[in-house]
């Protein structure tokens, strides 16, 4: 437990970090990647162009000062930071070279004002967050070596086949080189992928989500090409993925992780909500739903654009012609003249769940989203309208770029 003079001195910085947050972190990280590039194929560059990385390190900065007199506040989002780290291959070993750049930042960006004392309690208090992390992390990685087919850090996949769902999303299917089997996975959760990338001369990890349920012999991404260009530099690994990864290619996979996955324990309906390419994730709980013969109530409800960019179609469609206690409503925000209202889609616009709120209001139910952030957030605002609650609501979470601490 910190002393409340340390916590005081912490709590003393919070309106400069509200303030020169962001400052702080960018300049955090052109230090650490200057003095250590080795890390910077850890971390998303295409998020460093693009200032998210720094954005939200500079606000999980701030949430840690302001709640240092109690941090279990921040188990959430503790816990899903360790599965971004441990997806990464974050070690104990990185937290003093990251601890070490993150003082020297703030002596550096505060000058006068960081005096002895403040950098002391602000190291005191980084060893306690990192003990936390690193504790959840060990964890994790223990969990992913004990399980039948699992491992830890990475391991070379064949794409044995690409099937192209869309206009912007392909599936690919990941085998293990070694001929081994994968472990079993919690629909809902997600991989990482690494390959070298030209754009940044690096190899890049990225996240996505498993699109199918766990079937001990391969994996499953479906991946949204992304455009990589200076506005959005993120979109250089979807893009490399769907034109330069071809059948037979190898590339790195680490053991899925993730916090957000069905609750196969609460036997109690589930309500899939997705955004575009959000519908991976709910395709991999739909799809175990059905295989594991599971009877509840399944409410899919999915929108996107039009029906060009629709992936997956066909299949929900078939699971829902086959089994009465799955029901499907799509959603086209600007249909194309060759979509056909009741064939290829329910609804015209965005996802209006007051329209169809007599098929999804179910007792006891639980609602799962995903998909861009706006998105979840009213489809939550909606959900709470609805008079559901807000404990039986689970969200996806990318784009907190798997910062370090």
């Amino acid at each position: 437990m910190l002393s409340e003079s340390v916590r005081n001195l912490v709590k003393a910085t919070i309106p400069v970090l509200r303030e020169s947050g962001v400052a702080l972190t960018s300049h955090f990280y052109a230090r650490m990647f200057k003095h250590n590039p080795e890390l910077k194929q850890i971390f998303n560059q295409g998020h460093q162009q693009g200032g998210h990385q720094q954005t939200a390190l500079a606000m999980a900065v701030l949430a840690y000062a302001e709640h240092i007199d109690d941090p279990s506040v921040l188990a959430p989002v503790v816990h899903l930071i360790a599965n971004k780290h441990a997806s990464l291959g974050i070690r104990a070993e990185h937290y003093p070279i990251v601890g070490h750049h993150l003082l020297e930042s703030i002596k550096e960006v505060l000058g006068d004002a960081a005096n002895d004392e403040l950098i002391s309690a602000w190291a005191e208090a980084y060893g306690q967050l990192a003990d936390i992390l690193i504790g959840a992390e060990r964890q994790l990685y223990a969990q992913a070596t004990q399980t039948k087919g699992g491992w830890s850090g990475w391991r070379s996949f064949r794409v044995k086949s690409k099937h192209v769902e869309s206009e912007e999303i392909t599936s690919f299917y990941l085998y293990p080189l070694d001929g081994g089997e994968t472990p079993h996975y919690k629909a809902g959760q997600y991989i990482s992928v690494r390959v070298y990338a030209p754009t940044f001369g690096l190899m890049q990890p990225r996240q996505y989500s498993l699109s199918d349920a766990p079937n001990g012999e391969c994996f499953r991404i479906s991946v949204k090409r992304e455009s990589a260009q200076e506005t959005k530099p993120a979109g250089a690994v979807s893009t490399l993925l769907h034109h330069d990864i071809h059948v037979n290619d190898i590339i790195d996979v680490a053991p899925p992780m993730g916090d957000f996955h069905l609750h196969n324990e609460r036997k109690s309906p589930a309500v899939l909500i997705s955004g575009g390419v959000g519908l991976t994730p709910m395709i991999a709980m739909l799809n175990q739903l059905i295989q594991s013969h599971d009877l509840r109530q399944v409410r899919f409800v999915h929108g996107c654009r039009h029906g060009k960019v629709h992936a997956m179609k066909h299949h929900v469609q078939t699971v829902t012609k086959q089994h009465d206690n799955v029901k499907s409503f799509v959603f086209y925000e600007t249909p194309n003249a060759n979509d056909v209202q009741g064939k290829d889609y329910d609804y015209a616009g965005r996802i209006d769940l007051a329209l169809i709120k007599d098929q999804i209001l179910l007792a006891n139910a639980d609602y799962y989203l995903c998909g861009p952030l706006e998105f979840m957030r009213a489809q939550k605002q909606a959900l709470v309208e609805l008079g559901v609650s807000a404990d039986h609501i689970f969200a996806e979470v990318f784009g907190t770029g798997g910062f370090l601490l």
